[in-house]
């Protein structure tokens, strides 16, 4: 299974992010930073030219259901969705919950939790690059 959700959007990057930042909250969740990747780099003498903006999106019950299963989750969360530029496009994109929490646990209680999460993202996802 493609441990990536990925979705073109026809929008601009600055359209994409805000679009973003409009779906999470809609869907249930927040979102609790924004790292501008590109910058970040660019910022460091690297000459890279594409546009990277990682969005760090939690929603606390979810959240709260994978800690009390398993404490060291936390290394895993929050869910990160990218806005990205790739030759030209505009990429929305994240690493898909349910293989990430499936290759770090078995509980059968966390692929619910992680298949509802997933639901949710590409749901935010789908909404931003529309």
């Amino acid at each position: 299974m493609d441990p990536f959700f990925i979705l073109d959007s026809t929008k601009s990057f600055e359209e994409a992010c805000a679009s973003l930042q409009q779906a999470v909250p809609d869907h249930g969740f927040g979102v609790l930073a924004v790292h501008d990747l590109g910058q970040t780099l660019r910022s460091k003498g690297l000459a890279f030219p594409e546009e990277c903006r990682i969005f760090e999106v939690c929603n606390p019950l979810q959240a709260a259901a994978v800690l009390t299963t398993t404490m060291a989750l936390n290394m895993a969360l929050p869910c990160r969705i990218s806005v990205y530029t790739e030759a030209g496009l505009t990429r929305i994109g994240m690493l898909r919950p349910g293989v990430m929490l499936a290759g770090l646990s078995a509980d059968p209680s966390l692929a619910a939790v992680a298949a509802e999460v997933e639901a949710s993202t590409r749901a935010i996802i789908a909404a931003a690059a529309a």
